[in-house]
Protein backbone atom coordinates (compact mmCIF):
# COMPACT_ATOMS: atom_id res chain seq x y z
CA UNK A 1 0.00 0.00 0.00
CA UNK A 2 1.52 3.27 -1.26
CA UNK A 3 1.04 6.93 1.02
CA UNK A 4 -0.44 8.94 -1.42
CA UNK A 5 1.53 12.30 -0.31
CA UNK A 6 -0.74 14.48 -2.14
CA UNK A 7 -4.04 13.63 0.32
CA UNK A 8 -2.27 13.78 3.67
CA UNK A 9 -3.80 16.25 5.79
CA UNK A 10 -0.54 17.93 6.53
CA UNK A 11 -0.14 18.69 3.01
CA UNK A 12 -1.33 21.88 1.72
CA UNK A 13 -3.40 22.55 -1.04
CA UNK A 14 -1.66 23.80 -4.37
CA UNK A 15 -3.39 25.16 -7.49
CA UNK A 16 -2.33 26.96 -10.50
CA UNK A 17 -2.78 30.69 -10.50
CA UNK A 18 -4.94 32.29 -13.70
CA UNK A 19 -3.13 34.90 -15.70
CA UNK A 20 -5.64 36.88 -14.29
CA UNK A 21 -4.64 36.65 -10.51
CA UNK A 22 -0.89 36.63 -11.36
CA UNK A 23 -1.49 40.07 -13.05
CA UNK A 24 -3.32 40.97 -10.47
CA UNK A 25 -0.56 39.30 -7.70
CA UNK A 26 2.21 41.07 -9.77
CA UNK A 27 0.47 44.39 -9.49
CA UNK A 28 -0.67 44.29 -6.03
CA UNK A 29 2.86 43.50 -4.51
CA UNK A 30 5.30 45.47 -7.43
CA UNK A 31 6.73 42.33 -8.09
CA UNK A 32 8.03 39.94 -10.80
CA UNK A 33 7.68 36.32 -11.13
CA UNK A 34 11.49 36.48 -11.22
CA UNK A 35 11.10 37.83 -7.21
CA UNK A 36 8.62 35.01 -5.87
CA UNK A 37 9.69 32.16 -3.96
CA UNK A 38 10.34 28.56 -6.05
CA UNK A 39 9.17 25.44 -6.00
CA UNK A 40 11.09 22.31 -8.38
CA UNK A 41 8.81 20.72 -10.67
CA UNK A 42 9.89 17.07 -9.26
CA UNK A 43 8.75 18.63 -5.37
CA UNK A 44 6.67 15.58 -4.32
CA UNK A 45 3.69 18.29 -3.24
CA UNK A 46 3.53 19.25 -6.85
CA UNK A 47 4.82 16.37 -9.71
CA UNK A 48 2.35 13.90 -9.09
CA UNK A 49 -0.08 16.55 -10.63
CA UNK A 50 0.20 16.75 -14.11
CA UNK A 51 -1.31 20.02 -14.61
CA UNK A 52 1.67 21.94 -13.38
CA UNK A 53 4.32 23.04 -15.81
CA UNK A 54 7.49 25.16 -15.53
CA UNK A 55 6.55 28.76 -15.17
CA UNK A 56 3.72 28.56 -13.39
CA UNK A 57 2.83 30.48 -10.50
CA UNK A 58 1.12 28.10 -7.72
CA UNK A 59 -1.13 29.24 -4.67
CA UNK A 60 -0.55 27.54 -1.42
CA UNK A 61 -3.38 27.32 1.32
CA UNK A 62 -2.39 26.78 4.40
CA UNK A 63 -4.62 26.15 7.49
CA UNK A 64 -4.01 27.36 10.77
CA UNK A 65 -5.61 27.63 14.14
CA UNK A 66 -3.91 30.56 15.20
CA UNK A 67 -3.68 32.53 11.72
CA UNK A 68 -6.85 30.74 10.08
CA UNK A 69 -5.86 30.51 6.12
CA UNK A 70 -2.98 31.79 4.68
CA UNK A 71 -1.87 32.11 0.82
CA UNK A 72 1.65 31.79 -0.46
CA UNK A 73 2.76 32.11 -3.64
CA UNK A 74 5.87 29.73 -5.13
CA UNK A 75 6.76 30.20 -8.99
CA UNK A 76 7.93 26.62 -10.57
CA UNK A 77 10.98 26.09 -11.78
CA UNK A 78 12.81 23.06 -13.44
CA UNK A 79 15.40 20.96 -10.87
Amino acid sequence: MALDTIKHRLVPKHSKVSEAEKEKLFSNYNITSRELPKIFINDPAIAKQSNFKIGDVIKIERESKTAGTTFYYRIVVGA
